[in-house]
């Protein structure tokens, strides 16, 4: 029976001379097996404590010598073990809860004298000094020549980057890391990104800046990541646009999207509510989505982009006489908030549901609409804001949907006075 686990042995005498133990643990390996009593010549139970300073081990007899356990917290891989003589608290922590309820369990079995046969022992002999490495938290690649191939990343990584290794596709090691706070492949090779990158429960950061992507999948979209994920660089790559579902990523704080092919930013922008820096430089950009006006950033960065001069009077045509039922249908769905789903309704309309328009009069339209771009300053959704031109410009176009002829009439006519004024 082995574990490991950080170890702190607090003497219980300290107190009396004054003194106080250092209350940190150091990175061990605790083991449970037979050990020759030198004195009574028979074979005892022993737990050895093997640390980087004392690979050899420290002893300690556990029949009828067991004071107390304290288990308030196994759940979080703390517990400790009270012994009798010596006066010592062996305080175990980071350790594997399933492991140290098994290894508890074990010792309470020695400690009663319980039929040896029983206990899963170990041998007791020193450990190997990377058996007692304090858990590898950061590992950092940068040479095709250091990449590990057959050797598996360390378990407790939580920043990891490879980088300058010519990867053509994630390795699959790597998303068996379930600590991963951080991952960095930027410049690389790879083309695309598989749906399990979801599964890293715990990843914050997502760096794959200048690699050969084409695409980002949905799935990543409605996975895990929607809880997690903070920072994503997408740049320089080969993106023409992102999924619908993109804007599911909620918790994003920082998105990267400078030197792609993006002919247009997710149509619901505006839901990324925590985004605070968003950056798409040198894009193929000609106008930005309606939904753009909601955002609430702190630096904005849309130089080098195509944008194009707005006129009201432009207009794209996408409304018929008399307007279809299933058109009208939807958007009563929508305007009173009824609720709808794949299970109410197919999925092809749910679809369409979810890239409901805002008309000026506050009421949407689906797939029947009048659509042209007016100019926003930029500063209305960002505090800093990179100037878009060379000009010094920090205005773009925005798209602008109307339901009906009189509601683009009235802006028309709201356009031209405000012109004449």
């Amino acid at each position: 029976m082995k574990l490991q686990c950080d170890v702190e042995v607090v003497n219980r005498m300290l107190p009396t001379f004054g003194m106080k133990s250092r209350g940190k643990g150091a990175r061990a390996v605790i083991s449970i097996g037979k050990h020759l009593d030198k004195t009574s010549q028979r074979s005892n139970i022993y737990m050895m404590i093997c640390t980087a300073k004392d690979r050899a081990g420290s002893k300690y007899k556990l029949k009828d010598n067991i004071e107390k356990f304290f288990t308030w917290f196994v759940e979080e891989g703390k517990a400790t073990v009270r012994l009798k003589e010596p006066a010592v608290d062996i305080c175990l922590s980071k350790a594997d809860a399933n492991s140290l309820k098994n290894f508890l369990s074990a010792a309470r079995l020695a400690d009663k004298g319980s039929d040896t046969s029983s206990l899963p022992l170990s041998t007791l002999t020193p450990v190997r000094a990377r058996e007692v490495e304090q858990p590898k938290k950061k590992l950092t690649i940068v040479s095709k020549k250091d990449y590990p191939l057959t050797s598996n990343f360390p378990y407790s990584l939580e920043q990891l980057q490879v980088s300058y290794c010519k990867l053509s596709r994630v390795d699959m090691r790597m998303l068996s890391l379930k600590a991963l706070r951080k991952l960095d492949l930027s410049n690389n090779h790879i083309k695309k990104l598989p749906a399990t990158i979801g599964d890293l429960s715990c990843l914050s950061e997502l760096v794959l800046h200048n690699n050969h992507l084409e695409a980002f999948s949905e799935a990543l979209c409605l996975s895990t990541l929607q809880h997690t994920l903070q920072l994503l660089d997408l740049s320089q790559n080969r993106l023409r646009s992102l999924p619908a579902q993109f804007c599911q990523l909620r918790e994003l704080v920082n998105l990267k999207l400078d030197d792609n092919e993006m002919i247009c930013l997710p149509f619901h922008i505006g839901r990324l509510w925590r985004l605070r820096f968003l950056s798409a430089p040198n894009n193929q950009l000609a106008v930005l989505p309606a939904d753009f006006r909601k955002l609430n950033l702190e630096s904005l960065d849309l130089f080098g982009n195509p944008f194009v001069q707005p006129n009201p009077l432009d207009h794209t045509m996408k409304l018929t006489f008399p307007v279809p039922l299933q058109e009208l249908a939807s958007r009563a769905v929508v305007n009173l908030r009824i609720p709808y789903g794949p299970h109410l309704i197919p999925a092809h309309l749910c679809r369409d549901l979810e890239v409901a328009k805002t008309c000026d009069c506050g009421r949407v339209c689906i797939s029947f609409y009048i659509k042209t771009a007016v100019s926003m300053n930029l500063h209305q959704v960002s505090h800093t804001v990179v100037l878009v031109d060379d000009m010094g410009g920090t205005h773009a176009p925005v798209q602008q949907h109307f339901c009906s002829l009189s509601c683009y009439s009235e802006f028309l006519d709201s356009s031209l006075q405000r012109g004449i004024r």
